[in-house]
């Protein structure tokens, strides 16, 4: 996870589950080179699965990682504390 690239797909992923590219890109506001590199590496190391429709590719976040569901923790983690700290700073 030595990409902040990365790190913002694998969040849109597990937010949204399932994605074509180009919605990937504009959720993760990467250019379309950027997101499509970094997928197909998400892909070889198991975090994303792809599927072909003749043009269309499809990503969506393996369920059956462990790394998955460890990142999915950590996001949700991550986000709950972020909201906190919000609501006791402007709350």
């Amino acid at each position: 996870m030595s990409s902040y690239g990365r790190v913002k797909i694998l969040t849109v992923m597990i937010e949204a589950e399932e994605l074509n590219i180009s919605e990937v890109t504009r959720r993760a506001g990467l250019s379309h080179t950027s997101t499509s590199r970094h997928l197909e590496y998400l892909v070889k190391s198991g975090l994303l699965t792809e599927k072909r429709f003749n043009r269309i590719r499809i990503f969506r976040i393996n369920r059956g990682s462990p790394m998955v569901a460890a990142l999915e923790r950590f996001v949700f983690d991550w986000k709950a504390a972020s909201e906190s700290s919000f609501q006791r700073v402007y709350g």
